[in-house]
């Protein structure tokens, strides 16, 4: 039954506000900063809370009866609030002076704190068709961040996304037009909400609706065919934008076949059919080809994008196991692999603001001229490839043990296509390390002096990258969550 909690809006009102008054009342760069800034630690707070309070639902409109539009904070909820809001805070503070050099920031910071609305929304909404409306605003609201330097590339990229995205989208939205038949209701539940009399003998139509719905979502995630938007939009977006585009954009993507999978249908629909087969041979064939096209790939923000669409395959992966270990194995991954990403990503950024140096080959001796930012690259590479003690061991490892608990020969073959991409990683990744350390002699006496960003950049960077470790050495509470929502859905 649906409630009246008026603080699920505030997630939703303190972006929305920010970012109008950003965008209508002309501001000092100071005052605008500071104005950012407020907004997103209160957003972080008011997400703090929630992640500790029970389940709660906030009724908002109707289209029909059996159509309401509300927002819900149940586990899921709180979680991805919370790493959404968490992250938003260090980016966005860490963007000041990136953007500062870039310019237009009267531009990029109203969309940035909308794109955060939508996010908010899209994590609070308590029904699919909640969910597809904000989705569809994250797409509008986020392009603009795509876009931001009005390039041709980057006119071009943004166009390229926002096509991706609406397809995407668009076969989502069938999905749910198809669903509404055989569901009891179009609200999220664990375990799903079809009804068994209605889906009895219709398998052979529901399973297609489902397979396609699902890949309307990976769109966003970046999965293979689909994936093409990522190498593109990053490369041509700001630092901050491809932050957030690969560390929380893409897991709105993954939030949707979590929804669809484990609040909607139910995993047990799909357990052992072609439709669960197709998904996983997808997914493993998208952790391969973007570790291998990342490995070959000589621009830096390319590189890392190739990464992500690599990376978010792996909580696909785990999701598509359909087991337990496996979707907290995913969780784990959604949350550890924002938190090396946008320190990637943020590294990247120092570096060409610095420097002006995109290219990997062009790194020779950057260590010693950046140390720090160099450091936390080095720190969260190691988590992204999984070793030991970060947090992508953590999530890696109940990956592997998803797909171990597997009764096919998908548990053996998901655990070494995650092998060989975590080899790949560590050669595209420790390559720019060694490179940037141990540059040889020539290079060594060709080193420019020391040239950090400022504590603005810097900050954000060593937080994630604590995090990071920290995560991994003292999982207990993060790893309850997951293991608790992981346990209340898969049956």
């Amino acid at each position: 039954m649906m409630g009246s909690d008026l603080l699920l809006l505030l997630p939703l009102l303190l972006p929305a506000a920010g970012g109008l008054c950003v965008s209508l009342i002309r501001l000092p760069d100071s005052a605008r900063k500071n104005l950012v800034t407020a907004v997103l630690a209160l957003e972080a707070g008011v997400a703090a809370l929630l992640l500790f309070r029970p389940d709660a639902s906030l009724f908002l409109f109707s289209f029909s009866a059996e159509i309401p539009v509300f927002l819900s904070a149940d586990s899921v909820s709180r979680l991805y609030l919370a790493f959404i809001s968490l992250v938003f805070l260090l980016v966005g503070i860490s963007s000041f002076e990136y953007i500062a050099h870039e310019g237009n920031g009267s531009r990029f910071y109203p969309f940035y704190l909308l794109t955060l609305f939508a996010l908010a929304g899209l994590s609070l909404s308590g029904s699919i068709v909640t969910f597809y409306m904000f989705y569809e605003a994250m797409t509008l609201l986020s392009l603009p961040l795509v876009t931001h330097s009005q390039t041709k590339e980057a006119v071009a990229a943004g166009i390229k996304y926002l096509l991706y995205s609406v397809v995407g989208a668009s076969l989502a939205l069938c999905g749910i037009f198809f669903l509404s038949r055989y569901a009891q209701s179009l609200s999220f539940a664990p375990g799903g909400v079809l009804d068994a009399a209605k889906t009895a003998g219709n398998e052979g139509v529901l399973l297609p609706v489902l397979f396609v719905m699902i890949i309307g979502f990976s769109v966003k995630a970046g999965m293979f065919p689909l994936h093409g938007w990522l190498p593109t939009a990053h490369p041509v977006a700001p630092a901050p934008a491809s932050a957030v585009l690969s560390g929380v954009i893409t897991k709105a993507g993954v939030l949707g076949i979590i929804r669809v999978i484990y609040y909607l249908a139910g995993a047990e629909i799909l357990r052992g059919t072609w439709v669960q087969t197709a998904l996983i041979i997808l997914s493993l064939i998208t952790v391969f080809m973007g570790s291998a096209m990342a490995f070959q790939e000589p621009v830096l923000k390319k590189r890392l994008a190739y990464s992500t669409v690599s990376q978010v395959s792996y909580v696909l992966f785990g999701l598509f196991t359909l087991s337990a270990a496996g979707l907290s194995g995913a969780l784990l991954h959604i949350l550890f692999h924002s938190v090396i990403k946008n320190t990637l990503f943020m590294a990247a950024g120092a570096i060409i603001l610095k420097t002006g140096l995109t290219r990997v080959p062009e790194l020779g001796g950057i260590g010693r001229r950046m140390p720090l930012t160099m450091a936390c690259f080095t720190l969260v590479s190691l988590g992204l490839i999984g070793i030991p003690p970060t947090g992508g061991f953590l999530s890696k490892w109940y990956l592997a043990q998803g797909a171990l608990a597997m009764d096919s020969a998908w548990n053996w073959v998901g655990p070494s296509v995650l092998l060989l991409s975590a080899v790949l990683t560590a050669g595209y990744l420790l390559s720019i390390v060694i490179r940037g350390f141990f540059p040889g002699e020539e290079a060594a006496r060709e080193a420019l002096p020391p040239s950090e960003p400022g504590w603005a950049m810097r900050i954000p960077m060593l937080i994630l990258a604590a995090l990071c470790l920290l995560g991994g050495m003292f999982p207990g509470a993060i790893l309850e969550a997951t293991q608790s929502i992981a346990a209340a859905v898969v049956h």
